[in-house]
């Protein structure tokens, strides 16, 4: 077989079979097709697209390339939640001790994060002594034992995907739908999930802009997952504004305790409730969607989410008393408002745009190399739709140092007041095919 060959079928439109697909995933992670050959390719499919059995072979491929987690040691039905990401998106600090309390299995393995904020990751290492360095026998014991754990990727898990990821990047593939939704696949199923619930985002804030190309990614992420035998479905959600208040590693855990309360903001609770009851449902624990709903805002209104929340903490090394006493997190030197300038209805908040600012204060990274400051970001006063008084705070900038015109610059220039709007709608669609 030979790597020329492969990329001229699909050049051409024609279908690539299983073995052809196999042997560019293979070649490629063993360093025996070089980079410019791939990089056609990838243009190629960028161009010439693929079928579901393509986009499923090559998922499997990347899975196959390293390791895979076998989580069969684990009671129950293990389901697993991804969000494509976006600013302000602490759904997962939420969502992890909130369905564990309803005795699903929640094995999650997380990353850190490049943009905006940290991932999941940093985000928890805002709590003193936190740690994900836990061995996977360890890892399986939580999960048993608490129904919840997070554990760091492995360094060997879909190594082809890591080499393509890389490459896309600098030759202008990166947004081709069966591309990013193997990639995307290909870790969930190496983590050994039974089940898949996928967050995905769209506006603004988003990697995909538009409703039209959001749902043809969660249409091919489906799919893919339900052709390779794992049962996945998605929600499309709103990120054309910040979810939630909070934007930084330290706020969005205060924030996430306030939420396991039934105290948070409503777009975050709203968004929770519907992923959960998604993946209580997926796991057998309710019949339906409504009976899952109720039972989590029961834990959440009788304290066991919360109290899941804390016995997680704790067993990874963190100081679960930050539940009940959230001043114990990184603080930040400076709280400064930034004050509407009008009066009126907040229109616009392009949500991009305020991450961008939170990660200027040190909430996020640029490059891998950068350091995260845990104590800094930005807390939202207003969202879209409700009503300013000129003098009255947009947001409250945390900060460690005192010159902030630039971040203040950003938020004036990406916060709108005008006579009248509306809310965004949260969930825009739900697509389980």
């Amino acid at each position: 077989m030979r790597m020329v060959d492969v990329i001229s079928k699909k050049r051409d439109g024609k279908e690539l079979t299983t073995e052809e697909i196999q042997f560019v995933v293979d070649g490629y992670t063993e360093g025996k097709i070089p980079d410019y050959q791939v990089s056609a390719l990838a243009m190629a499919i960028f161009f010439q697209d693929m079928t579901d059995r393509e986009r499923a072979d090559l998922t499997m491929a990347m899975v196959n390339s390293g390791e895979t987690i076998d989580l069969s040691a684990i009671e129950g039905i293990k389901v697993d939640k991804h969000s494509t990401g976006g600013v302000g998106d602490t759904t997962t600090l939420v969502l992890a001790p909130l369905v564990a309390a309803l005795d699903v299995p929640v094995a999650k393995m997380s990353g850190r994060g490049l943009g905006h904020t940290g991932g999941t990751i940093d985000k928890l290492e805002a709590i003193e002594g936190f740690h994900v360095e836990i061995t996977k026998d360890q890892f399986i014991d939580l999960v048993n034992r608490d129904k919840v754990a997070v554990i760091g990727q492995s360094g060997n898990l879909t190594p082809a995907d890591k080499k393509l990821y890389a490459l896309r990047d600098v030759t202008g593939t990166v947004n081709s739908i069966p591309l990013i939704a193997s990639s995307i696949m290909s870790k969930k199923i190496a983590a050994g999930a039974d089940a898949i619930v996928l967050d995905v985002k769209t506006g603004a804030g988003a990697f995909m802009k538009t409703d039209e190309d959001a749902e043809n990614l969660a249409h091919a992420m489906v799919r893919i997952g339900n052709n390779v035998g794992r049962q996945t479905m998605a929600v499309i959600s709103d990120m054309s504004q910040p979810l939630g208040f909070a934007i930084g590693n330290a706020l969005e855990v205060q924030e996430a305790i306030d939420t396991l309360k039934g105290e948070g903001p409503e777009d975050l609770t709203e968004l929770v409730l519907i992923l959960g009851s998604q993946m209580v449902v997926l796991a057998k624990k309710a019949k339906d969607l409504d009976e899952a709903r109720d039972m989590l805002k029961e834990v959440m209104a009788n304290g066991k989410a919360l109290a899941k929340f804390k016995d997680f903490l704790n067993n990874q090394g963190g100081d679960g008393s930050i539940v009940d006493d959230p001043s114990k997190l990184p603080q930040a030197e400076f709280k400064i408002d930034v004050p509407a300038k009008e009066s009126g209805v907040v229109s616009e908040i392009v949500a991009d745009e305020i991450g961008i600012a939170a990660m200027l204060l040190g909430a996020g990274r640029a490059t891998k190399e950068d350091e995260i400051d845990l104590a800094v970001g930005i807390m939202l006063r207003k969202k879209v739709g409700d009503k300013v008084e000129a003098g009255e705070p947009l947001v409250t900038i945390y900060a460690n140092k005192e010159d902030v015109k630039a971040v203040e610059e950003k938020i004036y220039a990406n916060i709108k007041v005008s006579d009248h709007a509306d809310a965004p709608k949260l969930i825009h669609t739900i697509i389980t095919k």
